[in-house]
């Protein structure tokens, strides 16, 4: 994932001509955190946990990005990540640089009391390295709100009582009732299709009766696929570790949703559909295709399936540079992830200011201003790909670093 990050990264600098002093800095880290760290577990055993957090580049503000619990997490993967989400931020326009992190570890295999010990063990190891002005974590793969509520009261806890309150955003993705923003558990779903319209739009198209597939379908799957229905888009296939589901004449978003919260998180055996094999997968027949799972997922081994007219990239670094190549000389469209699926970063920035602010807002207004971000940011996007004559995705890229480009011209460097 890091050599792909990398590889975009250099493609984008070279079309753009960024400035070769800008360019030596942005391609290194600032901050590299790998923590251990012992939990007793509930059978009064010790285990002893890796956690990482890499903070890629605070040019326009704190570091911003998710924390992720899984068996794959690395240094690497952190780094990557975390580079992205430097892009991510300041092609949205956010005042926000790039950080991403989380633990080594398959939560599956820990009760809910384990996973509380080892997160809020994993936020005081991690001390004053994250904060509500310097890094600000939010929910990624297989973390969610109630880990975020853990990790702010521990921050706050280990913090003067006189600023508990003023600690809040420490992390965004919270509970309604700790301080969460309503809607932002739809946020990057959401902006998915919203993206996903602008994308008809610019074909003088709309997204009814549009066939689309799905890989992944925890939040950002299911949100989207919510979001598609509303505008009259029709599921045809759905993929996630368990199993692949298919049904030409479409699978009902929230029936699919009941079957897999009573099912351990797992399409597999869903009664409204039937199981494909999962090589099958990208090769179904549809319009769009939405992978909203892990990296690395469309790769020179299945892109030649895809006979999709785009592909909405749901998840951060899903198509590989071989995959992409593939998809570009077929024709197929990408809507690159930094762009895509930057709804949940909007909604953490909605999140944070509502904590500053100690303001509440509703969630037409939330939706709405991730509306706006999101169909700029697009237009941007577009709009640079035509002066450059370029992909998307370079095209992305050179909009965020240009602005971080001008932040450092016009800053200059210390000392």
């Amino acid at each position: 994932m890091y050599k792909v990050v990398m590889e975009q990264f250099e493609r984008a600098a070279d079309v753009m001509g960024l400035d070769p002093g800008v360019r030596t800095i942005l391609a290194q880290t600032n901050n590299e955190i790998v923590v251990h760290f012992p939990v007793k577990l509930d059978d009064g055993s010790i285990a002893v946990f890796t956690g990482y957090r890499v903070q890629h580049n605070n040019a326009l503000g704190p570091y911003k990005g998710g924390l992720r619990y899984h068996p794959t997490v690395d240094i690497d993967s952190a780094r990557a990540l975390a580079i992205w989400m430097t892009w991510k931020t300041s092609l949205a326009g956010l005042p926000y640089g790039g950080g991403k992190g989380g633990i080594e570890i398959d939560p599956k295999k820990y009760s809910q009391a384990e996973l509380e010990r080892i997160t809020r063990r994993f936020t005081y190891a991690l001390g004053d390295n994250i904060g509500p002005d310097l890094d600000i974590p939010a929910p990624d793969v297989n973390t969610n709100s109630q880990i975020m509520a853990w990790i702010a009261d521990t921050f706050s806890s280990t913090k003067s009582p006189s600023t508990r309150f003023a600690n809040l955003h420490v992390v965004t993705g919270k509970p309604l009732g700790a301080g969460g923003l309503e809607g932002r558990d739809r946020a990057t779903g959401y902006g998915v299709v919203v993206t996903l319209k602008a994308w008809a739009e610019r074909r003088n198209e709309n997204l009814r009766g549009k066939r689309y597939i799905v890989q992944g379908f925890g939040n950002v799957g299911y949100w989207t696929a919510h979001f598609m229905a509303m505008e009259g888009a029709t599921l045809v296939g759905v993929q996630d570790a368990s199993g692949t589901v298919r049904d030409p004449e479409g699978i009902d978003p929230e029936a699919l949703n009941t079957w897999v919260e009573q099912n351990d998180r797992s399409v597999a055996g869903f009664k409204g559909a039937t199981t494909l094999d999962a090589d099958g997968f990208f090769g179904i027949d549809c319009d769009i295709v939405v992978p909203a799972a892990l990296g690395n997922q469309i790769t020179a081994r299945n892109a030649g399936r895809i006979t999709a007219k785009v592909v909405a990239e749901g998840a951060n670094g899903p198509t590989d540079t071989e995959g992409e190549a593939i998809l570009r000389k077929n024709g197929v469209e990408i809507i690159p992830d930094i762009l895509c699926n930057s709804g949940g970063v909007i909604g953490s920035y909605i999140e944070w200011l509502q904590n500053k602010r100690a303001e509440y807002w509703k969630i037409d207004e939330v939706l709405k201003m991730i509306h706006d971000k999101i169909t700029t940011a697009f237009a941007s996007v577009a709009s640079t790909a035509v002066e450059f004559d370029t992909d998307w995705r370079t095209s992305a890229y050179i909009v965020a670093l240009r602005r971080l480009e001008k932040a450092y011209k016009e800053r200059g460097i210390f000392p």
